[in-house]
């Protein structure tokens, strides 16, 4: 479905086609009815995530989610997937850090099933004993793909050294003695804590009337507890910035993740931070980064830089994979590249052209009903407003060359982050 919800030239508000739906037991929701094709994309989020993981319980979200559609109600893993097969519907669950993302898609004429599928996917998860020993067999089987995988291997790192001790610093899909050890109640419990009105947000756009949102969002959400029981998770900040550590692995490339303190999404300064970002290493193909490694000196294939925005910390990350013996000269450039635009700012044709470009493709994000609902969630998550997608392009078209010296003035510079290169790099010790 291709919806003009981000037109350029119209004059009318898009955000007046969001219509946020209250249910008459309480429950919120942003929906754009758009009935082109006969479909519903149908998107929601808890709060809470892996960080609700608990310190012996690593990846036990992940494993939660994957196990939702594995069978509820009277159904058993079969039955339930023969049901969604069959009315074709697609049903997904996600988990993040700091949330638990849910995605149903289905046509209008199916929507009865796929909303009950829903409900029970939900409320009533069987977590039987075959189901969740066979997605924890693929999950092991999948942690130990990643334990040879060098950005996988990378990463997981980086946030280990960077949070010890915090929900952050584990990783997501959990370890191999974590997630052998979980347990169907561990499970239970963790939905039981986290499924709850309380901490809910939901995006739906295609052939749906508000007036039947609000009863279907009761019928699936409403029997949840009020209030979620989530444990607090503190603000933090990135430690061991400054050190580069070295993980030995038989590889022709070494991969090479800098990462230091950046700007959280609420923070007034993101947007010109991430107009300052797409002018380092935002831009596949005229980023200063990809002009100087790639270009001009051939280093590597790809390189790259971009913003995280979690709920307790933002982040400035950069990468690359590069042969051995160019691990360190690659580190020393992107470190330059970094220090030098956050010392003297970009130039007025730099930011021209970025912003240029950040208005002009935020349309791509919305061509699909699956895009907008998950641009929509997404909006909510970040707690932007309804009314975001009028103003975004307006808050990029302001951003100036002050702007982005302010913003320089607030960042680290790069040689402060903190390094993670796998593979067998040369003078970089290991």
């Amino acid at each position: 479905m291709a919806l003009s919800l981000i037109a350029a030239d119209t004059a009318q508000s898009q955000s007046s086609r969001i219509t946020e739906v209250t249910s008459p037991g309480g429950i919120k929701a942003w929906l754009v009815h758009d009935t082109t094709l006969p479909l519903i994309a149908f998107e929601f989020a808890f709060l809470g995530g892996a960080a609700q993981d608990g310190p012996e319980h690593a990846g036990l979200a992940n494993l939660a989610s994957s196990l939702l559609d594995e069978g509820a109600g009277s159904m058993d893993s079969d039955a339930f997937q023969r049901a969604l097969a069959d009315h074709a519907v697609e049903l997904h669950f996600d988990a993040g850090r700091d949330e638990m993302r849910g995605s149903l898609r289905t046509l209008s004429e199916n929507r009865d099933k796929a909303f009950e599928l829903l409900r029970l996917a939900v409320n009533e998860p069987r977590f039987d004993s075959e189901a969740v020993e066979r997605i924890r067999a693929s999950q092991l089987a999948m942690l130990r793909r990643r334990s040879t995988e060098p950005n996988a291997i990378a990463n997981d790192r980086w946030f280990a050294l960077a949070f010890p001790g915090h929900p952050y610093g584990r990783p997501v899909d959990g370890t191999l003695d974590s997630v052998a050890k979980l347990t169907r109640e561990d499970i239970a419990g963790f939905i039981g804590k986290t499924f709850a009105r309380s901490n809910l947000r939901v995006a739906v756009v295609g052939d749906i009337s508000a007036e039947e949102l609000g009863k279907r969002l009761d019928e699936v959400f409403g029997k949840l507890p009020a209030q979620a029981t989530l444990t607090p998770v503190a603000n933090v900040t990135p430690q061991k910035i400054g050190t580069v550590e070295v993980i030995p692995l038989d590889v022709s490339q070494s991969v090479v993740v800098m990462g230091t303190g950046g700007l959280e999404r609420r923070d007034p300064d993101f947007i010109p931070a991430y107009v300052l970002n797409h002018i380092l290493g935002g831009s596949a193909f005229s980023s200063r980064l990809f002009k100087e490694v790639r270009e001009a000196r051939g280093l590597a294939y790809s390189v790259y830089s971009y913003q995280v925005a979690l709920s307790h910390v933002g982040l400035w990350f950069a990468g690359t994979a590069t042969k051995n013996e160019r691990a360190a000269e690659s580190i020393s450039l992107i470190t330059h590249e970094f220090g030098q635009i956050l010392k003297d700012g970009p130039t007025a044709k730099e930011l021209e052209e970025a912003k240029s470009y950040l208005m002009g493709s935020y349309a791509l994000r919305f061509d699909t009903s699956s895009k907008v609902a998950g641009q929509l969630l997404q909006i909510q998550l970040d707690d932007l407003g309804i009314d975001y997608i009028d103003r975004r392009n307006a808050l990029i078209a302001a951003v100036t060359l002050d702007d982005l010296k302010r913003v320089a003035g607030r960042l680290a510079t790069a040689k402060d982050a903190l390094t993670v290169v796998v593979g067998k790099p040369v003078g970089l010790g290991g």
